[in-house]
């Protein structure tokens, strides 16, 4: 299985941004996540276009999992659903 892939949007001198990363930092003491890549928005257009005003905005592969404030209920899901196995692997 591979490992889940985190991504936090974000852009240079975002206080907000900081903020979520900070809050990802703390949570991760408390429990196990994936590496966290930080991704700034406007280095690609499709996610300057489709995030731009949203940011801070967390990704988990790809999925959008919370935006302007880390939501660690929301993540505990999301990571839960992503490391749950499918019915097509094997046990």
């Amino acid at each position: 299985m591979t490992p889940a892939t985190l991504q936090l949007l974000s852009r240079p001198d975002c206080e907000l941004c900081e903020h979520m990363l900070r809050a990802l930092e703390q949570f991760a003491r408390r429990e196990p996540l994936p590496p966290i890549a930080l991704v700034d928005v406007d280095s690609d257009a499709l996610l300057r276009r489709r995030y731009g005003l949203k940011i801070p905005v967390l990704l988990l592969e790809g999925s959008p999992v919370c935006s302007g404030a880390l939501d660690e209920q929301a993540l505990r899901e999301a990571l839960r659903a992503v490391n749950r196995p499918s019915a097509a692997d094997p046990a």
